[in-house]
């Protein structure tokens, strides 16, 4: 009990105040004003934007959660199939085929703020239309933003939608 209920949350604690956040996870700030959490999801919907992943929760933190629906799921294969004609609608360049699973699946959190670099890269040509920019222009914030595997290891590389989001608004300035 003391090791698992006192020293071990302890150690936890210790160990989290050296990472980025110290702890609280990282904050990311425009001029002095917390617009989100790094490691939190959030929703955007505007197709000047690029799209998360979809969450079963809304993106609340405090009920992170799965949708607990299998794929056989009849009321799940309609979700699925709505967000993919979603997609198609606002980005007709794509095929069916070219949609990665994670843009029109939700995490088993919820709240995955990341997508698959194939899922950054579906939308570029609708972001710079809707924002009257360069293609090129879009896919170098995309390139710039993606992170690789772990270790350069494990996992697929991925993109930061809120800290691709924000570079977006930042070419205005």
């Amino acid at each position: 009990m003391v090791l698992l209920c006192v020293i071990y949350p302890l150690i936890v604690a210790f160990a989290g105040g050296f990472s980025k956040g110290k702890g609280g996870g990282e904050k990311i700030t425009r001029n002095g004003k917390v617009v989100g959490y790094a490691a939190i999801g959030q929703s955007f919907t505007k197709p000047e934007y690029f799209w998360g992943r979809p969450s079963a929760v809304g993106y609340n933190a405090a009920g992170s959660a799965g949708s607990n629906k299998g794929p056989s799921n009849p009321d799940y294969l309609k979700e699925v199939s709505n967000r993919i004609d979603t997609l198609l609608k606002y980005n007709p360049s794509i095929k069916r085929a070219d949609i990665p699973a994670d843009m029109v699946t939700a995490s088993g959190s919820g709240l995955d703020p990341n997508i698959s670099e194939q899922g950054a890269i579906i939308q570029i040509k609708r972001v710079a239309a809707y924002r009257k920019i360069d293609e090129k222009t879009v896919a170098e914030l995309v390139v710039k933003n993606t992170q690789g595997p772990l270790l350069g290891l494990f996992g697929p590389s991925s993109v930061n939608v809120l800290k691709l989001n924000l570079a977006l608004d930042e070419l205005k300035r």
